[in-house]
């Protein structure tokens, strides 16, 4: 009997071999949110258009030798959101956690996004002691268009919550996120000055359990022409995939997102860029 979720609707699954969540060891769903966009709008597609993407994927990761075929994977589709009511949404996505949790407590969730605001939910949900994140913005304002729980203040949230914070391939903020950083000793590293050694050097002393965002952005332009906030100057792929090896490998995780997927037209360049990612956290989660 398949496992039904309160909070969830049936949306478009992974082009994967798909378990039911109480057997899981990695449980998929999507965020369709975007009310908080302040440039593109679009990212409430995401979910759809990264799931769609996988179509063009082999599940074998060659790299480390697993077929994700293999693997032990639900999607238990998209939660269902409210329209313009971050703080509504965001207590779905932790009342989908908590159920799922209490059903499979090895699974590790895995959320597509929908706007980055909503991170904050699985964070408070998964109680990690760490959070790193990988993104263009440092999202550390207090409040943006008089809203705070706007995704320019979601990573400022999570630090509310005791959570040790690190950044990577940062290249926007303003004076007052600078501040506030150096004030909660928030470690974070300019996209211009990031290297792996730099990564491992600030995480490797980071306390686990660990919890995983990637904000699309963070890429170089290039490879995210469809995101909410666009940056020029993002990291490379292989540059993000050699810290995350290096990071699950070190560190326990209790769960990742993939936020800020824009678009609308299957086969887009950014969802694309999206789906390889998530296969490749799979997979090196798997080893």
């Amino acid at each position: 009997m398949q496992m039904e979720f309160f909070y969830t609707y049936g949306a478009i699954k992974t082009a994967l071999p798909l378990v039911d969540a109480k057997d899981a060891d990695f449980v998929i769903f999507g965020v369709p949110f975007d009310s908080t966009t302040s440039y593109r709008p679009g990212a409430r597609f995401g979910p759809v258009l990264v799931r769609q993407a996988t179509i063009n994927l082999e599940s074998y990761i060659l790299d480390y030798d697993i077929d994700l075929a293999d693997v032990k994977i639900a999607d238990i589709g998209d939660i269902n959101i409210v329209a313009g009511n971050s703080f509504e949404t965001m207590k779905r996505i932790m009342e989908t956690i908590k159920e799922l949790k209490i059903m499979n407590p090895k699974a590790i969730p895995v959320m597509l996004g929908g706007e980055h605001s909503m991170t904050y939910a699985p964070v408070r949900a998964l109680k990690p002691k760490s959070y790193i994140v990988f993104d263009a913005h440092l999202d550390l304002r207090n409040e943006f268009g008089g809203n705070p729980w706007n995704h320019a203040c979601v990573t400022r949230r999570i630090s509310e919550l005791g959570v040790e914070i690190a950044g990577f391939g940062i290249r926007s903020g303003i004076r007052e996120e600078v501040e506030y950083a150096k004030e909660r000793n928030i470690k974070w590293i300019h996209a211009r000055e990031y290297s792996l050694e730099k990564f491992r050097e600030i995480v490797k002393n980071m306390p686990e359990p660990v919890y995983i965002s990637i904000d699309i952005d963070v890429f170089d332009l290039s490879m995210v022409p469809s995101t909410g906030t666009p940056e020029a100057g993002g990291l490379k792929f292989w540059e993000i995939i050699e810290a995350l090896e290096w990071l699950t490998k070190e560190k326990e995780v209790v769960g990742f997102d993939i936020m800020e997927v824009a678009g609308t037209e299957l086969g887009d360049i950014t969802a694309l860029t999206g789906a390889k990612l998530m296969f490749y956290l799979i997979g090196m989660l798997s080893r």
